[in-house]
């Protein structure tokens, strides 16, 4: 008996999968520090905990609807339109076991085989993968570190046919943390706003910028790229919330309703217990939240500095998230003991096994030469980290 070819297609998440070997290895007592996790070091704030505990106290263990309960509907709501500028009726919102979850179902609901999925490159590493489970085909628009990893509207423009069903946009960017301003976002809504096709903007490190960045939804700006968008976020980034899997959607009620159903044949309801702590983060106001950017910001100074002061190394100063996405190219066709470096997963393989540090190949997001690493860990993490690097790449001949 074989798997089915769908399965065959798609690839484990390279993330997920050094995370959980730099875990196995720290299991059998090796000092690793780990720049692969997509989640911040931070606990979840104590009155979202408290309102889950109060739930469980309650007995809210039951199942609640698909789409989750009208408080939290009502909670993501009063966020779309105070934090994005952005009305939607409940029967416009889903509350789904994630974000990615929420984008799952989106793709599930909107693609057919052979339709084509625009997505910016450097990527989040599930959007083509996702594709691939749909029959659909993703078509990549190259970024540049020179120009802020940023997509170019008349790229994106080029990269539309006639096959093109969905459009990912993601700012703040996995794995890159670009975001996109406000005055290159209407460029790039110029060229959406006509055309039979969705848009997806995924926004879940939209409260995770600096200097004064201001985040723009792009459904905010016209009535027709409301009409076309779907608007996805979540908790997981903003509120540390990685583990309770609560993400949300809004936007067209009938591909909400569908997302409904294939989540009703799927999932059924996010964990009743996570949604009143979901409801309770969103309504808590977000001082937890700007300390953890605070902190974010300082690792964010300290590690661009130190990644381009490494000989032949470059690094884009990141506008939003919790990584950078450094060029290490300058290291790939040297060699370590006879060895020869071909790839960026050679390079992180190399590293974990002589520095003991995990960082994930940017050839996983689109982008060969490159690496991701998560400033998401200590001060003293990323020092000793760095330290372990640097000496690694000194013995590459």
């Amino acid at each position: 008996m074989k798997i089915s070819q769908r399965a065959g297609l798609v690839k484990p998440s390279p993330t997920l999968a050094v995370t959980a070997k730099a875990k196995a290895l720290k299991a059998k007592g090796i000092d690793v520090i780990g720049f692969g996790a997509g989640e911040p070091d931070f606990d979840t704030p104590a009155h979202i905990k408290d309102a889950a505990k109060k739930a469980l106290d309650e007995g809210f263990t039951k199942y609640t609807p698909e789409s989750g309960t009208d408080d939290l509907k009502q909670a993501v709501q009063k966020k779309f339109e105070r934090d994005n500028g952005l009305k939607y009726e409940l029967n416009q919102i889903i509350v789904s076991c994630g974000a990615k979850h929420s984008l799952y179902n989106l793709y599930q609901a909107v693609l057919d085989p052979g339709d084509e999925v625009v997505i910016v490159s450097p990527y989040w590493v599930s959007y083509p993968d996702m594709a691939f489970l749909a029959g659909a085909k993703p078509v990549f628009v190259q970024t540049k570190a020179a120009s802020g990893f940023r997509p170019a509207a008349k790229d994106l423009e080029k990269a539309l046919t006639r096959k093109t069903k969905l459009v990912v946009l993601n700012s703040p960017s996995n794995p890159t943390g670009a975001a996109i301003p406000e005055a290159e976002l209407k460029k790039i809504a110029g060229v959406l706003e006509d055309g039979d096709f969705w848009i997806v903007s995924d926004e879940i490190y939209e409260k995770i910028v600096y200097d004064g960045f201001k985040q723009v939804s792009i459904a905010s700006l016209s009535p027709k790229l409301f009409a076309k968008t779907i608007t996805v976020n979540g908790l997981s980034k903003s509120h540390s919330m990685t583990g309770w899997r609560i993400g949300f959607a809004a936007g067209d009620k009938e591909v909400v309703k569908a997302m409904s159903t294939i989540q009703g044949q799927s999932t059924s309801n996010p964990t009743s217990f996570a949604q009143k702590g979901a409801t309770a983060a969103l309504l808590g106001g977000e001082d937890e939240t700007q300390k953890m950017v605070r902190e974010f910001n300082a690792r964010r100074e300290w590690i661009v500095k130190a990644l381009n002061g490494l000989p032949g190394v470059s690094c884009h100063k990141p506008e939003g998230a919790f990584y950078v996405f450094p060029d290490f190219s300058a290291y790939l066709g040297k060699s370590f003991m006879g060895k020869e470096i071909k790839n960026s997963t050679e390079l992180s393989e190399y590293l974990l096994d002589e520095a003991k540090v995990a960082v994930v190949m940017g050839s996983a997001f689109g982008a060969e030469g490159f690496l991701r690493l998560s400033y998401a860990t200590s001060m003293n993490n990323l020092q000793e980290g760095l330290k372990r690097i640097a000496a690694a790449l000194k013995n590459l001949q």
